[in-house]
């Protein structure tokens, strides 16, 4: 029997799905036909190991032949023999292969034409379909804590928050950011008790950086005074030599780390030194500032909330470089003073998993767990155990997870669906956030919080704490990078203004630092090193952006491309290949986007510009005597351009007109 089968209609939204979708639906319609009892059958095609194998291949007569008991090879021929490919299919032809692979070649004027006229006609939309049930969705990122600049590796989260913000929303998600300010911990209350002992405010650097060292030099200060404190009753009480040498070799530690900060700001290091050696006991102090601050003591808010004003100030103005925006900024402390925080404390207290131990408040997560039978929702395996959890200290006053608690409620009043990037270091806080939702009977809302776990970001050279104030901030990061592009670029356009190629400079600066942090598997560490995030040779931004101006060049010497285009000049393998690549740039973005993925979309635009690269090298554009072939080509290129700048942008990563 011979089948003719109907091609679908063009579906400019998704080149490639549409190809895949053809392709599989001949496919259907001649097994079936042949062997009736496959009709349930789930076909996968895919793109070759390599073109000499076509343009997409499938083994599915592998997999049925066991059940049919035929070779498969018998399979594919009669299958083959029963296809009438319609003439306006995009197939050109279906071969047959090795054991019984079945390999598509496609037409590659009409394919071309398809995709080129999508990219064309979309333009800056071309590559992002929308989603048939758009869904309310908000994404807490960053929530760094106010107490000292931006560092490099909670850049990270930033920049991977706001690229997933960036990518649900181009689906046609309704999408809301949020920025969590942590002031009602002991971080907050230690900078503040620090600000409150300098009398006058005196910053000679940007504002959250003077935060910073004031925040550093109080917990050193402390800590030293700490050191002594204990030291000397061992001492007196003649306690274990062990514990005494242990304490030396911090008392040690925390020295070295003064004399650093006492280096890196002499006057604040001073100022606070002598007030705080006249305090015998700050730690009672800091405690008790602390609870009056959670009471909503009225001198002890305006104190906090003006030093945490001030880091936040210094957080704006970086996040502005880096063009993230937040919808809303959310207070901790608020989450205290409206009752939300005790009226969950009070809820989960009824709960006969949570008890009461020398006056904290215990949460049995490992028993929850089994209770209410969640691992399967919570994605943990069978022998993975979580131990119990605190709600709360012994003076009543309560912890930053019961704070997170009251916060998801609040969150989930306002989207269905909440996503919490956070670092993997959380991973247990975000769990116990879970399981409390569930002994609260808020099963629904725990399966629809998502932890959007990442890795670490390693500086060579560097082991950052911010309490010893070895911190690499995100400014200098930007900084350097910008003194770095700015060489390149002045080597690359001598003749460009020094205001231009600064503001190129810092373009691709952050454009590399953004790539450099987001091309990693998210939950994979980041090792940080110049040599790769400005390598304008590989795998980086300034690679892509290089390839984007390239394209910008070629299509500056064509001059205007005269329509229509005859897309059968489009002959030389490469083009089919860069075709195909264009084409597959929608189904790319609508995995990514499923899966929270955007190191696949970069990986994606390094392969596509390695791709161009090559191309460039290999075939000519604009030397061309045959206009049609000029203009054709041009149009490709074209094309090029736009998804490389869609793919790039959709991560927050803006390209560089010219380099």
């Amino acid at each position: 029997m011979t089948i003719q089968t109907k091609k679908n209609d063009n579906d400019m939204n998704n080149p490639f799905k549409n190809m895949i979708d053809e392709c599989r639906s001949i496919l259907y319609e001649a097994i079936i036909t042949e062997y009736p009892t496959q009709k349930n059958i789930v076909i996968k095609i895919e793109e070759p190991p390599s073109h000499k194998f076509g343009d997409l291949s499938t083994n599915i007569c592998l997999q049925i032949s066991k059940e049919l008991g035929t070779p498969p090879k018998k399979i594919a021929e009669r299958i083959t023999h029963s296809i009438t490919i319609p003439k306006d299919s995009y197939i050109e032809r279906i071969d047959v292969a090795g054991l019984g692979y079945l390999n598509f070649y496609l037409k590659t004027a009409k394919i071309t034409e398809f995709v080129i006229n999508s990219i064309r006609t979309l333009s800056m939309d071309y590559g992002f379909p929308k989603i048939d049930q758009p869904e309310n969705i908000l994404i807490e990122h960053s929530s760094i804590n106010p107490v000292h600049a931006i560092h490099i590796g909670q850049a990270r989260n930033s920049i991977l928050g706001d690229a997933i913000s960036r990518i649900l929303r181009a689906r046609g998600h309704n999408i809301e950011t949020h920025f969590y300010i942590n002031d009602a911990g002991r971080q907050s209350a230690i900078v503040a008790y620090g600000f409150d002992n300098i009398e006058k405010f005196q910053s000679k650097t940007k504002i959250d950086h003077y935060v910073g060292q004031i925040y550093s030099i109080t917990s050193c200060l402390i800590e030293i005074q700490s050191c002594k404190k204990k030291l000397l009753e061992l001492k007196d009480n003649k306690g274990d030599k062990i514990d005494q040498t242990d304490f030396q070799s911090k008392l040690d530690e925390w020295t070295d780390v003064a004399l650093q900060l006492q280096n890196q700001n002499r006057d604040i290091f001073e100022e606070l030194r002598e007030k705080l050696i006249k305090i015998s006991d700050p730690e009672s102090e800091i405690n008790n500032l602390l609870r009056k601050y959670e009471e909503g003591d009225v001198s002890t808010k305006c104190l906090i909330r003006k030093v945490t004003e001030l880091c936040i100030q210094g957080f704006k103005q970086t996040f502005s470089i880096l063009k993230i925006n937040f919808d809303k900024w959310d207070w901790e402390s608020d989450l205290l003073w409206s009752g939300n925080v005790s009226d969950i404390v009070k809820k989960l207290s009824e709960s006969k998993h949570v008890s009461k131990d020398d006056d904290v408040l215990k949460l049995r997560s490992d028993q929850v767990i089994e209770a209410f039978e969640i691992r399967q929702m919570l994605g943990i395996s069978d022998d993975f155990m979580l131990p119990p959890v605190s709600l709360t200290r012994s003076d009543g006053t309560s912890l930053y997870l019961t704070r997170d608690i009251a916060y998801s409620l609040v969150k989930f009043n306002q989207a269905k669906q909440v996503i919490n990037v956070v670092g993997m270091e959380q991973l247990h806080e975000q769990l116990h956030v879970r399981v409390a939702l569930s002994v609260l009977g808020l099963n629904k809302l725990a399966k629809n919080l998502k932890h959007f776990v990442f890795g670490l970001v390693k500086f060579p050279g560097e082991k950052m704490s911010s309490r010893r104030g070895r911190i690499v901030t995100l400014d200098d990061v930007v900084e350097e990078g910008v003194k770095r592009a700015y060489v390149e670029v002045e080597n690359r356009s001598p003749t460009l203004s020094s205001e231009e190629k600064k503001n190129m400079a810092e373009t691709i600066s952050i454009g590399a630092i953004k790539y450099a942090l987001l091309s990693v598997e998210p939950s994979h560490e980041v090792v940080f090193s110049w040599d790769r995030v400005l390598n304008f040779e590989t795998n980086s931004a300034p690679f892509i952006n290089y390839g984007y101006t390239r394209a910008n060049g070629i299509l500056k010497k064509v001059g205007n491309i005269s329509f229509p285009i005859n897309y059968t000049k489009l002959e030389h393998p490469l083009e089919k290949r860069l075709i195909l690549s264009l084409a597959k740039f929608p189904s790319i973005f609508i995995d990514a986007s499923d899966r929270l993925r955007p190191d696949d979309l970069a990986t994606y635009a390094n392969q596509l510009t390695k791709q161009f690269h090559e191309y460039y090298e290999k075939v000519d554009v604009s030397h061309l005597d045959d206009d049609d072939l000029k203009n054709s080509r041009a149009q490709l290129i074209n094309a090029f351009k736009i998804v490389v700048s869609n793919c790039m942008g959709v991560l927050g990563i803006v390209l560089s007109e010219r380099m």
